[in-house]
Formats: C-alpha cells, sequence, structure tokens
C-alpha cells in the first residue's frame, strides 16, 4: 500500500503516476525514475483513485482541475477534486518516487536549465556541419544522470550516428537524440493558441490522442483548414473535448436528411443544431424553418419520427 500521486516533468511536460510511503503536496520536488532516466518532478496533486483506473500518460477530469502550472499553493487544503491522498494497492503502470529533491539537486537543476540554451546552439552548430535535414526543438539535461537528450524533428528518417559522435568528443556524456512529431513539438514548447490561452497540449494534454475531420463535421464547424488547426499545423485538440456530448445529443434526435410531416408537406431535416437545439428543416419549395428538439419525438412502433401534435396545431393557424 502506498500514496499514488500525479507527478510533472517541468523540462518536458510529462504526466506520470508515481508511489510514495508518505503523504507529499502540491508544488513538492522529487527525483523519479523517467522513461530516459531519474530526473526532477513536481507533484500535480493525488492521484483520482475515485474514479476509473488513471490511464498513464492521460488526464481526466480529476487531473485537469489542478494541473495549471500555477504553484501557489505549496501545502493540501482540501481544495482539489481528490482531496487527500488515499493508500491504495499499487498496479499497473505506477513509477516509484526515489527520493525528495535536496537544495543541492535543485540547484543543479538550474544550472542545467541555463546550459540547455547553450547545448541547442552547440547541437545546431554540428547539424549544419553535417549537412542533416532535421530541426532541434529544446535540449535536456538529466539531473541524476551524465545524459542530454535532445528533441528534433524530421520529415524522414535522419541518420544522425556521426552527430552522435561530435556531439560526444563536445559535452563528454552520454547523448540521446530522439525524433518527435510536430504536435509533440507544441506540447514542448508551449504558446498561445487562437483562443488566447496556452496551448491544451502543453498545459492539460499529455497524450496526443488522435483528432478527426469527423470531430468538426458533428459540431457544423466550418472546414476551413485555417480556423481549426493550430501552430502545429494539425486539427486542434479541443475539437475532441466536446465531441462525446455532440454525439449523445444527436443520438437523441433526427439525423440530417430524416423525413417529417406536417399537414400534408414532408420537411427534411438539413441541420441539427446542438447548441440552439433546434432542427433546420426544408420543404420542396425551398421553404426552411426551425423545430425545436422538444417538439419532435421517436415513435418505437412505426420506428420513425413525428413532429409533436401541439407544434403541428399551431404551425397550421
Amino acid at each position: 500500500m502506498a500514496y499514488v500521486y500525479v507527478v510533472r516533468n517541468p523540462s518536458y511536460n510529462d504526466l506520470s503516476l508515481c508511489a510514495w510511503d508518505n503523504i507529499l503536496y502540491k508544488g513538492t520536488n522529487v527525483v523519479y525514475e523517467t522513461k530516459f532516466g531519474l530526473d526532477l518532478g513536481v507533484i500535480v496533486g493525488p492521484a483520482p483513485v475515485s474514479r476509473q483506473p488513471y490511464r498513464k500518460g492521460s488526464c481526466d477530469v480529476d487531473v485537469i482541475d489542478f494541473s495549471s502550472s500555477d504553484n501557489d499553493c505549496s501545502s493540501c487544503s482540501s481544495c482539489c477534486v481528490s482531496g487527500e491522498p488515499v493508500k491504495v494497492e499499487v498496479k499497473g503502470d505506477v513509477d516509484y518516487i526515489d527520493h525528495l529533491a535536496t537544495p543541492q539537486e535543485m540547484k543543479r537543476y538550474e544550472e542545467n536549465s541555463r546550459k540547455e540554451e547553450a547545448a541547442l546552439r552547440v547541437c545546431r552548430e554540428k547539424v549544419i556541419k553535417n549537412k542533416l535535414n532535421m530541426k532541434l526543438v529544446t535540449a535536456h539535461f538529466l539531473l541524476a544522470e551524465n545524459k542530454v537528450i535532445f528533441f528534433f524533428t524530421a520529415e524522414e528518417r535522419v541518420d544522425f550516428r556521426d552527430l552522435v559522435k561530435d556531439l560526444v568528443q563536445v559535452f563528454k556524456m552520454r547523448i540521446e537524440l530522439r525524433q518527435i512529431g510536430v504536435r509533440d513539438e507544441s506540447r514542448l514548447l508551449g504558446g498561445l493558441s487562437v483562443c488566447g490561452r496556452d496551448y491544451c497540449c502543453h498545459c492539460i494534454n499529455t497524450q496526443m490522442d488522435p483528432v478527426t475531420i469527423k470531430m468538426a463535421k458533428e459540431q457544423n464547424l466550418s472546414l476551413n483548414s485555417m480556423k481549426i488547426s493550430g501552430s502545429c499545423g494539425r486539427l486542434l485538440c479541443c475539437l475532441a473535448y466536446e465531441y462525446d456530448y455532440y454525439m449523445e445529443e444527436k443520438a437523441g434526435c433526427p439525423q440530417e436528411g430524416t423525413r417529417l410531416r406536417l399537414g400534408r408537406d414532408l420537411w427534411k431535416v438539413v441541420e441539427v443544431n446542438i447548441l440552439s437545439r433546434k432542427l433546420t428543416l426544408e420543404a420542396n419549395e425551398g421553404r426552411t424553418m426551425f423545430l425545436p428538439f422538444e417538439d419532435v419525438y421517436y415513435d418505437d412502433e412505426t420506428s420513425q419520427w413525428h413532429v409533436s401534435q401541439d407544434f403541428i396545431e399551431d404551425f397550421l393557424e
């Protein structure tokens, strides 16, 4: 049994589940095992154990509520959705915190952070020297290991063996070059989106779930690529946030193309507006009208949609 926490790596914006034997508070600096090795992490809060099992690399509602970069709250006063941490049986994709970060390690982390920009400049020079078609994104020195990681993007696979040899001669430590996608680049660097807030992938999303054009269509959004794409050139992450709600609501009303009888005329559903909760109907003569959701119902016996009698009477008057 142990307490399980959500730990954020401030260097490459990754969330992990980590266990510890004692109670820790939001903002506590720890050293934990990452996929790259031992590194510095910050306690985001207790893991949401009361809901469905937390999927590593994802954020559910509980985590989003207290996953901002605001570290003003240095002690837990049960204001988080999850409240106080609870001891649970540790299983699955849960790592263990190695130890609490010491003042010396925090000083080393700050020194490493200052060296990363210089390391990036050196690496860029070596990339140009080796004539490699790659774009360097960021560099990171691991806290507890003699290792530096360079993140880069490239359209094709890159043979960087000679580059690694050059970098080893300069830094005298282990070198790792990791290719990432354009969405991961935005997640690492952050920035302001069209809504005026930080990129979702940088502040709340750690798993790059697929976003499809169907999600935009179902929400009646303009399919202009400039309006529904982020700075990374991919579809906006936020298109997926309300998609499930739209699908649930649309399941309870006629779909586009359905024909409804009003008096002697058949009207075709040409648009389903979830926000206004109205259907747009069109007659053969080109006439259009709006029909509220509450004035339409599904008849199980005939397996058809019908308009309420009250609406029909008002319409025919």
